[in-house]
C-alpha cells in the first residue's frame, strides 16, 4: 500500500495538473450540438482553449461570460444572461454546458439560483438544454470536473423513473478523461461483439476523433445525443471506468434504476480479463471467438516484451486513476514503479498504486524524484518533456495534454488490441535504447597471436598418419 504525501510548498513550479473547469469543457464536448461555457474571465477560457486546440488540433466551441472587475464586485448574472442569449442567438446549439470558475466561485454567487431566474425570464432559451456544474480551478483537477460535469448531464438531461424496454440490448457507458477517441471506439466494438448497443456519455469518438466536415459548425458535431442521454434508464447495466466516475454511476443508477459497476483500469491483461467477464454476464453470451484471438495476442505481446521491461525503474505522473492504471500495467510486466506523481488526494486508488509512496506534487516534485531514483524512463503528458531532456531520459507521452505528438485520440490503451498496441509502444521505446555492435566495438579486442609451428606440426602429424 502506497504513503500519500503532500510536499509542503507554497506554489507550483512546474504545474502537472489541468483545472477541474476545463475537465468539465472536455466532457461537454462529448455532447452532439454543445457549447461549453466557462462563467469567468476572459483569460480563465483563454488558457484551457489553448491547451485544448493544441492537444485536439481541432476547433473548440469554448466560449465565456468574460467577467470583468465591474462584474466581479457586483456579481455575473447579467454576464451569464447575456452570454446564454448571444449563443442562443447566433449558435443556435442544441445543448449548453456552464463550468464555473475560481473568480465566480470565491465571490460566493448563487448561480444555481442565476440561472433557474433566467430560464423563467428567457423563454426563447427553453428550446436548448442547459447544465451548470460546480467546478472552481482551486479545487481539484482534470478528472474532478469532468466527473462534476457527467454528473450534471445525467441529473439534468436522463428521464428518471422506470424503464420502458425501448431496447433490451443497450448498456450505459461512461468513460474517463483519460479515455481517447480510440479508447472509445474500442469499448463500443467489444459492447458490439457480445451483442450490446453501447450508449457512450461522453462521446469525445464522435465530436473529437479528428474528421473534416461537409461543412463549418459552430457547434460540436458528433457526440452523444441528447435524446440517447435521455433514454439512459432504458440500458441493462452501467460501466463507469475509473473511480472518478463513481459519482455519475450513482447518478444514473439513483435515478433510473440501472444496476452500475465501476472498473478502475482497462489497460493489461486482468483488467482486460474482467471487462470481458463483465460484458458476457450483462449479455448473457458466450465470449466471441475474435475477443479470444486478441486476448492470445496480447498474451504474445506480454511474452515478446518481458525481456525488455523486466525490472526496469518507472516513473510516472499523471491524474489519480490514470497513475493507477499505468502502474499497475506496469507493474504486471516485471518493471518497478520508483516514481509516482499525481494531481489531487481525492482518490481512494492512491494508496493502491504498487510504489512505496504516492506524492500529490508538480513536475519539479517529478523530475527531482525521478532523479534521485535512477528511473529508466519517464511517464507523463507533453509538459515532461523538459525534465526528459534535462534527464537524459526517454519520456512517453500519456494523459493530456499532449502537444508535440499527432494522432493522440487515434491511440488506444483499453482491451486486449489495445493493451497489446501499447505494450509494443513502451517495448519499443526500450528496444531503440540498445545500441547496436558494430565493426569498432570489436576493434580493441585481443585476439590471440597465430602459432605457426602448431599449426605445422599437426600438418606432419596427419601426414604420417
Amino acid at each position: 500500500m502506497a504513503t500519500l504525501l503532500q510536499p509542503k510548498k507554497s506554489g507550483s513550479i512546474n504545474p502537472l495538473k489541468s483545472s477541474a473547469p476545463l475537465g468539465a469543457a472536455l466532457a461537454y464536448l462529448g455532447v452532439d450540438g454543445a457549447v461549453p461555457l466557462f462563467h469567468g474571465a476572459q483569460g480563465c477560457t483563454s488558457f484551457a482553449l489553448t491547451l485544448a486546440v493544441r492537444h485536439f488540433r481541432e476547433d473548440m466551441p469554448m466560449q465565456t461570460t468574460a467577467i470583468a472587475e465591474v462584474e466581479t464586485i457586483l456579481g455575473g448574472a447579467d454576464n451569464l444572461e447575456e452570454a446564454l442569449v448571444n449563443l442562443q442567438s447566433r449558435m443556435n446549439p442544441k445543448f449548453i454546458g456552464i463550468a464555473s470558475t475560481a473568480l465566480i466561485e470565491t465571490r460566493g454567487e448563487d448561480i444555481t439560483g442565476d440561472l433557474l431566474s433566467i430560464m423563467q425570464r428567457r423563454h426563447e432559451l427553453a428550446r436548448t438544454a442547459i447544465v451548470y456544474a460546480s467546478t472552481p480551478d482551486y479545487v481539484g483537477a482534470l478528472e474532478d470536473g469532468w466527473a462534476k460535469a457527467v454528473t450534471a448531464i445525467i441529473e439534468g438531461l436522463v428521464v428518471p423513473g422506470e424503464r420502458r424496454q425501448k431496447s433490451l440490448r443497450q448498456i450505459n457507458i461512461l468513460p474517463g478523461v483519460h479515455q481517447t477517441a480510440a479508447d472509445i471506439d474500442q469499448l463500443r466494438d467489444m459492447a458490439a461483439a457480445f451483442g450490446l448497443d453501447a450508449v457512450v456519455l461522453p462521446d469525445l469518438s464522435g465530436s473529437l476523433d479528428g474528421h473534416v466536415n461537409a461543412e463549418f459548425t459552430p457547434i460540436t458535431s458528433g457526440g452523444t445525443k441528447l435524446e440517447d442521454i435521455a433514454d439512459m434508464g432504458e440500458g441493462l447495466a452501467t460501466i463507469a471506468i475509473g473511480q472518478h466516475m463513481t459519482p455519475a454511476a450513482e447518478a444514473l443508477e439513483g435515478l433510473t434504476g440501472v444496476p452500475s459497476t465501476v472498473l478502475s483500469s482497462l489497460t493489461g491483461l486482468a483488467a482486460s480479463d474482467e471487462l470481458v467477464a463483465l460484458l458476457s454476464r450483462i449479455s448473457g453470451v458466450a465470449v466471441p471467438e475474435n475477443l479470444k484471438r486478441r486476448r492470445s495476442q496480447l498474451v504474445d505481446a506480454m511474452l515478446d516484451c518481458h525481456f525488455y521491461l523486466g525490472g526496469k525503474r518507472i516513473a510516472i505522473a499523471a491524474d489519480p486513476d490514470l497513475i493507477y492504471q499505468l502502474a499497475v500495467f506496469f507493474k504486471s510486466l516485471g518493471a518497478e514503479i520508483v516514481t509516482a506523481v499525481t494531481t489531487t488526494n481525492h482518490s481512494p486508488l492512491l494508496e493502491k498504486v504498487p510504489a512505496k509512496d504516492v506524492v500529490v506534487g508538480d513536475l519539479m516534485d517529478f523530475e527531482e524524484r525521478a532523479a534521485a531514483a535512477k528511473a529508466d524512463l519517464l511517464v507523463t503528458h507533453s509538459h515532461g518533456r523538459q525534465a526528459a531532456e534535462r534527464l537524459g531520459l526517454p519520456h512517453l507521452r500519456v494523459g493530456f495534454p499532449i502537444f508535440d505528438r499527432l494522432g493522440v485520440q487515434h491511440r488506444a490503451m483499453v482491451g486486449y488490441a489495445g493493451s497489446r498496441d501499447f505494450l509494443y509502444e513502451v517495448g519499443n521505446i526500450f528496444l531503440s535504447l540498445i545500441k547496436e555492435k558494430t565493426p569498432e566495438d570489436f576493434a580493441s579486442a585481443e585476439v590471440p597471436p597465430f602459432k605457426v609451428q602448431e599449426k605445422r606440426d599437426v600438418g606432419q602429424t596427419l601426414a604420417i598418419g
